[in-house]
Formats: C-alpha cells, sequence, structure tokens
C-alpha cells in the first residue's frame, strides 16, 4: 500500500481535506502533517481564542519545520466560499487581502497550507485600526536563561513563546491606535527595566541590551506574534503555552509539546480562557509615557522596513555612530547554516579576535525579506583592543536578499503542502 495521498478530518460541521497526511513536518521527533492537523482539532477552543477574528499571516512551512518558511500576507487566490477575508492596508501604503479565521475548519484549512504557528494581527477584522491587545514580547538574549525570563514577567495573561521566551498578552479596550499601544509598550519596557535593570532591557540594538529584551516593537502595525497553542518549529514541536501565574516560576517550556499539550487542556482548560472578560486601560502607560518623555526619554527605533517615524533617533547602531566601530558583519545568508558555516570560516581567520569573543558579543539575527526570512551574523569586537580588531571584510557568504532571486514558492496546488 503507498502512502495516503488525503485524509479528510471533521470540524466545525465541514470535511476539511489534509493533503499528504504522511508528509513528515517534524524530522526529529516524526510528527506528520496529519499528526499537527489532528493537534489542532483537539485544542481548536483554545487556539481560536488567540486568532480568532483576526487577520492572520500565513507563515507556510510547506517542506517542515526543518526548512524556511514564507510569509503569505494574501489569501490564496483558490478558497473554498467558506473562507473570510478581509483587506489591510500596510505601512508601506500597500493593501492586501489576508484571511480571517473563526472555527475549527478554517483552522484547519490554513494548517493544510503548511501553517505550523499561527500568526494573528492584535486587532479584530470590524476595527483594523485599533488594537484590542497590547502583547509584551520577553526575548531573552545569548547565556540568559528562563530563571531570568520568568523574573521580568509582568501581570497580563502569560504564555510560554513556544521557544526560549514568554509572551504576556494584556487586552486593552478598542480606543487607541497602533502608534499609542506601541508607545505604551515602549513606556512599560522603559519602566521595566528601570527597576530590574540586571535583568531587563528596553534597547532596540543588540549590542546595548543585558538580560531579557522586552520588544515594544512587536506592536507596531503590521506585526504578528505566534499566538498561544501554536505549535512552533522546534525539533520537539514546543507549543506556545498559557499558563497560570503561580505556574510560571517552575514550568518548564520544554515540558509542552504538540503530544502533551491536548492533555492538559483536557484536564486543565485554558489558562487564558478570561483574556477577553479582561479589556483594560492604557491611560497610565500613556501617562507614564508623558512623564518619560517630559525627563528627556524620547521615541526609540522602529523596526528597520518602516518609515522613518517623527522623532525617531538615528536608525544606526551605537557601534557605527562612533569613530571606532566594533561591529562586523560576517556572514548574510538565506539559510541559517550557510551563515553558522560563515562565522565559522571568520573565526579561523582571525582566531585571537575569536578567542575573546563572550557569548552576547555574537549576534545572529533572522531578517525578513521579500516573503521569506535570512540569517546576517555580526561579530562585537568591544572586547579586542582596538588595534587588533579584524576590519571590515566582504560577509562570507553575502546574500542579497533584494537583488538575488527569491527562493522558490510552493506551487499552487492542492498538494504541494
Amino acid at each position: 500500500m503507498g502512502k495516503a495521498r488525503e485524509s479528510v478530518l471533521v470540524a466545525a460541521g465541514r470535511e476539511v481535506v489534509i493533503t499528504n497526511p504522511d508528509k513528515i513536518f517534524f524530522p526529529k521527533a516524526g510528527y506528520t502533517k496529519l499528526d499537527l492537523a489532528t493537534y489542532y482539532t483537539a485544542v481548536a477552543d483554545g487556539a481560536l481564542r488567540g486568532i480568532a477574528g483576526r487577520p492572520i499571516v500565513l507563515k507556510r512551512y510547506v517542506d517542515g519545520a526543518d526548512a524556511e518558511p514564507f510569509f503569505q500576507k494574501r489569501a490564496p487566490e483558490q478558497r473554498p466560499d467558506w473562507i473570510e477575508t478581509v483587506e489591510l492596508r500596510f505601512p508601506s501604503g500597500r493593501v492586501a487581502r489576508e484571511i480571517i479565521v473563526r472555527d475549527a475548519a478554517q483552522l484547519l484549512w490554513i494548517v493544510n497550507l503548511g501553517c505550523i504557528d499561527l500568526n494573528p494581527h492584535p486587532v479584530r477584522a470590524d476595527d483594523l485600526e485599533h488594537p484590542d491587545e497590547l502583547r509584551v514580547d520577553l526575548d531573552p538574549g545569548p547565556g540568559v536563561g528562563w530563571d531570568d525570563v520568568r523574573r521580568v514577567t509582568l501581570h497580563g495573561w502569560p504564555k510560554t513563546s513556544g521557544s526560549r521566551g514568554m509572551h504576556v498578552n494584556v487586552r486593552i479596550e478598542r480606543r487607541w491606535s497602533f502608534d499609542d499601544v506601541r508607545r505604551a509598550a515602549l513606556a512599560l519596557a522603559r519602566e521595566v527595566e528601570r527597576r530590574a535593570p540586571d535583568h531587563a532591557s528596553s534597547k532596540w540594538w543588540k549590542e546595548e541590551r543585558r538580560g531579557v529584551f522586552l520588544d515594544y516593537n512587536q506592536n507596531a502595525k503590521d506585526r504578528t506574534v505566534a499566538s498561544a497553542w501554536s505549535v512552533r518549529p522546534t525539533p520537539d514541536a514546543r507549543v506556545s503555552m498559557p499558563l497560570d501565574w503561580d505556574e510560571v516560576a517552575g514550568c518548564d517550556p520544554a515540558a509542552f509539546t504538540l503530544t502533551t499539550a491536548p492533555s492538559r487542556l483536557a484536564q486543565r482548560g485554558d489558562a487564558s480562557a478570561g483574556i477577553d472578560d479582561a479589556a483594560g486601560s492604557l491611560d497610565s502607560l500613556l501617562a507614564l509615557s508623558a512623564s518619560q518623555e517630559a525627563a528627556g526619554l524620547g521615541d526609540a527605533p522602529w523596526p528597520p522596513h518602516y518609515r522613518k517615524q517623527r522623532g525617531e533617533p538615528p536608525r544606526v547602531a551605537p557601534s557605527r555612530r562612533k569613530a571606532a566601530e566594533t561591529l562586523v558583519t560576517v556572514a548574510k545568508a538565506a539559510h541559517k547554516v550557510d551563515a553558522l558555516a560563515g562565522l565559522e570560516r571568520w573565526k579561523v581567520r582571525h582566531p585571537d579576535a575569536a578567542a575573546r569573543l563572550h557569548v552576547d558579543d555574537v549576534l545572529i539575527d533572522s531578517m525578513r525579506g521579500r516573503s521569506t526570512t535570512w540569517t546576517r551574523i555580526r561579530v562585537n569586537l568591544r572586547h579586542v583592543a582596538p588595534d587588533e580588531r579584524p576590519a571590515q571584510e566582504p560577509p562570507d557568504p553575502d546574500y542579497d536578499p533584494w537583488s538575488a532571486p527569491e527562493r522558490a514558492r510552493a506551487p499552487k496546488t492542492r498538494s504541494s503542502s
């Protein structure tokens, strides 16, 4: 018998076809595409709480978690008539119709496209200009452990990120613009840094950070974050798990996976079940922002693909603003493994400098291209004597995502995923 070409799952009163159900999506763990779809069927009540009624970016892993994904903002032209869309306008001025998911059948339909994790916008389809969620993304730097992350968690609705960090979602009234919400998030990040300077950082530039970065820019318009109950593209198919606050201190994020999360939901329910009943106000955070601005703290850098904003500081890393530069780019590659190989070649060429690097001197950045991500690696030579610092060389490899042809996208056939 050959492998099944299709399976059918029933959800929300509909039969949803899962193509290539035996396709391995998590090679190390051996989980298939059907395993992923079955997981989302089991946790649909929880997963829908984070995405229902929201535009969603399709982050498609058509070749599984180990392969590079591509981002698809526009809804596929060929879709069932029961798939809803809404038109969004982005900071660039472009528009696109994105998918809206409201029930388990629509959820399974996007999973069949190869979506491993779910990436909704913080707005509802009936009001695209006023977010109803402030998102606090706690991103640990190199060498920072889970214990450091939990020390800076906040009052809200916590969940593991599904990787090394934590997210705290705060439901808010729909009264403020994206810029207001980002401004409130920046004020919050700065206040947490003030209270816990050894553990938390609001600094955008990696070379300035210490401990856990509170990524205020996740609240800028057009940014998305993996929602609760999302499976993440990790080797063990880890899940972004909602937690009760008394679990945060002692939990192990690795305990929540595609195979363990459904039983947790069945036994304990969803820790974020009350989030929609707890919409709060940003007035206090915006007042804090005003006091910070009065004290001389202006805006902070925006993500690189956004237009320059009024009052924004120079969008250049501090090391590049200094006369003696310490930051050099060693690799730019379409795939992370190729960039890491380039880093190793740089270390072989410059062994003395490499020996002086600290763990947080190697900056590995996932960069957004046209529709896929690529990897840039830089090293900070701040611990190398100025007269011994290697000069900037042509990166090896030297990938240019804007001049290089796009990596091949999945064909528009039903079986491509």
